[in-house]
């Protein structure tokens, strides 16, 4: 069996390459242990590598910046089984102002329109923490602004098994499976900008099911599939900050603490068939490169 694994950042964005290359690391090992051939690009032209190499894979999984992630893999999903979230779904989250819209008129608490005096600014296409900024500023072109919610950063790690779209032969209702809930450590540069640090994984925080249970509505509601990262604020009421449908950084320290593997997770999960809960001993701290300290 073949897997095609494609990072995008590795060869083409210098400032996030060893976040993408610990990403990479992580769930090309697990792979590995699993007895599948790993098969990476080779070169930068990252469309042509998928073109080139993903026929010949078993099952494929892009990961890529958010603006970019519906690109690839919907191009990956014509050449190869697609173990990650749907193309479609990709496109929504990628728009960060429409996807707080969308959760919005669906019930989900998401950090309301800015007001006078201090916002947050963020791209309306962006990736994680890159280009967001605590601000007195109007939002330029292709921003939005929202109001700074003060509270807890934690993210909720979840793999979705409800596989619809071009390969709906796969539904099985299955509801998304939980790996862990992720703190995150989140800074606030002198000029205002966001840096986002790492982590720590698994923890348990007040109102942990609540927590799990609205990155879970928020997921279903959006559609995602495979590995995604909810991020949440969790102060007052629990808000959605982000919703990422891709394998993040937290992801590395879930590994490195799951008795199961991601591998076998993500192929199950994409046959609408994930497990029903994993099973994760000790707790970890990693950086934003992948560094792992074990606490």
């Amino acid at each position: 069996m073949k897997v095609f694994l494609a990072e995008y950042s590795v060869c083409n964005d210098p400032e996030l390459a060893p976040e993408g290359a610990a990403m990479l690391a992580a769930i090309s090992g697990s792979f590995e242990r699993c007895g599948y051939d790993v098969v990476t690009p080779e070169r930068p032209d990252f469309e042509g590598e998928i073109r080139r190499l993903a026929p010949g894979c078993d099952v494929g999984l892009v990961i890529a910046p958010d603006h970019l992630l519906f690109r690839y893999t919907h191009l990956l999903e014509g050449l190869t089984h697609n173990i990650g979230c749907g193309s479609m779904n990709a496109a929504v989250c990628a728009n960060k102002q429409r996807t707080a819209d969308i959760l919005s008129r669906n019930g989900i608490a998401v950090p309301p329109a800015a007001g006078e005096g201090r916002r947050v600014v963020k791209p309306i296409m962006g990736c994680g923490a890159l280009g967001v900024r605590l601000t007195d500023e109007e939002p330029g072109a292709g921003e939005f602004a929202q109001a700074y919610v003060e509270g807890e950063a934690l993210s909720v790690s979840l793999v979705g098994s409800r596989v619809t779209g071009n390969v709906c032969e796969f539904y099985s209702g299955v509801p998304p499976l939980r790996l862990a809930v992720n703190r995150q450590e989140i800074a606030v540069a002198d000029d205002g900008r966001f840096l986002y640090l790492g982590g720590e994984t698994p923890v348990h925080p007040d109102r942990e099911e609540e927590i799990v249970d609205v990155a879970v509505r928020a997921m279903n509601v959006l559609g995602c599939q495979g590995y995604t990262g909810i991020d949440v604020i969790v102060g007052e009421r629990i808000y959605v900050v982000d919703v990422n449908p891709r394998p993040t950084t937290s992801l590395v320290g879930i590994a490195a603490v799951m008795e199961e593997e991601i591998a076998d997770i993500l192929v199950a999960a994409s046959h609408g068939e994930a497990p029903a809960e994993v099973h994760l001993a000790g707790r970890v701290r990693f950086d934003k490169d992948g560094g792992l300290h074990r606490l």
